[in-house]
């Protein structure tokens, strides 16, 4: 499929026994997009093919030409691929989405495909590494101009604000520091200079929070996180108004190939049955765990959302329906006892990864956010003593128990 007219949010039911009203949000992340074959299964088809058959000349003509809906290439799209967009776009309420072969992908994508030599773009300074490489290092080879503003101040978005900006892109909450940025507040002035707001809202999950629902215009996921959620698959996803996904985007990714896997757009799809729990879940562990912390001796800082110490708790209540999955925290006695706590745990693994079923814990200043100048990484707040902590599925008392025992 190839032309504008493509449904992406369509829910096909082959018994046209299609809702008349609106469907829960936890509905649509089981059924939207689905789209069955011939055969009726149950379980979403996996279309492993890279390329696609016309019954005749004309007709390959025609689908070349937008003139009708067909698959072409799976560089293009994929039938299996376009079941993950349109649930992922029916749960997060936007218009389309589009699916990438990795968070990263989609992140550079999602601004690439907007700006050119000469424009202008603004950014909050706390994020992940990568994104602050793709952003302070690749566009300003474009010539692209990039500011970064620390923290939620109005008066420092005013200023960033105050000239024609192409693209505005924030991270909230923020990886690994959790700082929250008003996404309402920073869209409104945006708008005024003409600027897409593109939200990184892979911390909070499309269950926590609705970026397009204060304003945004477009919101970028790194599919591995919480929609897999369990190890398995790396993906992407942007999602945003049918302008921007067919008149941006698909321009700039049909040539450059960010495209995602059937198969991993398979099992993502599979994914979303379940996000809804296994997000609540995790997210009231975090509580649990993040509340544990905070008042332990051997535990000098906790940054997390849902507490009511963190400087961003009150718009984080005001946007987002929790604290989140994952939590920083940071141990007396600097690197040594940090590492003398990690290599103690029993029951969370060492890993960079996040949003995942299981705990893992990591030392962003060492592996995920090594790339960043030690001046930068202070800065932000990244020093030798912090965690990350991304909180799975394990029972929170068993969590709260191994984290005891490694503190001793």
């Amino acid at each position: 499929m190839s032309g504008k007219e493509r449904p992406w949010g369509y829910r096909e039911n082959l018994h046209g026994k299609n809702p008349d009203w609106e469907l829960h949000p936890d509905t649509e992340s089981i059924r939207a997009g689905l789209s069955r074959s011939g055969f009726g299964e149950t379980g979403e088809a996996l279309y492993l093919s890279s390329g696609f058959t016309y019954s005749s000349a004309e007709e390959a003509v025609a689908s070349f030409a937008d003139e009708t809906d067909h698959f072409l290439y799976s560089r293009f799209h994929n039938p299996t691929v376009a079941m993950f967009e349109k649930r992922l776009a029916a749960l997060e309420g936007a218009e389309l989405c589009a699916a990438t072969g990795s968070g990263m992908s989609a992140m550079f994508t999602s601004i690439a495909c907007l700006v050119s030599q000469g424009d202008h773009v603004v950014a909050s300074a706390s994020m992940f590494s990568s994104c602050y490489v793709v952003l302070s290092e690749f566009l300003p080879k474009w010539g692209v101009t990039v500011e970064f503003v620390t923290g939620s101040e109005k008066s420092d978005w005013e200023k960033a604000l105050s000239r024609p900006t192409k693209a505005v892109f924030i991270e909230t909450p923020s990886n690994p520091m959790l700082e929250i940025v008003d996404i309402a507040m920073v869209s409104e002035l945006a708008h005024k200079v003409g600027a897409t707001v593109i939200v990184d809202n892979v911390m909070a999950s499309p269950i926590l929070q609705k970026p397009l629902q204060h304003g945004a215009d477009v919101v970028m996921y790194s599919a591995t996180k919480h929609i897999d959620g369990q190890g398995r698959v790396l993906g992407g996803a942007i999602l945003g108004s049918a302008d921007y996904i067919n008149n941006h985007f698909q321009p700039f990714a049909r040539h450059t190939g960010p495209n995602l896997s059937a198969f991993n757009a398979w099992v993502l799809l599979k994914s979303l049955e379940t996000i809804g729990m296994r997000v609540e879940r995790m997210n009231s562990n975090a509580q649990a765990v993040a509340e544990f912390l905070a008042s332990h001796s051997k535990v000098s800082a906790v940054n997390y959302p849902g507490l009511k110490s963190h400087r961003g708790y009150e718009i984080n209540a005001r946007q987002m329906s929790g604290g989140g999955t994952t939590l920083s925290f940071e141990v007396k006695g600097g690197q040594s006892a940090l590492f003398a706590v990690m290599n103690a745990l029993k029951v969370i693994d060492i890993s960079n990864n996040l949003g995942d079923s299981k705990s893992l814990i990591t030392h962003p200043a060492s592996t995920t956010h090594r790339r960043l100048a030690p001046e930068l990484r202070a800065e932000l707040g990244i020093n030798d003593s912090l965690a990350r902590l991304s909180v799975g599925l394990e029972h929170s008392t068993d969590l709260i128990k191994d984290l005891e025992q490694a503190l001793k």
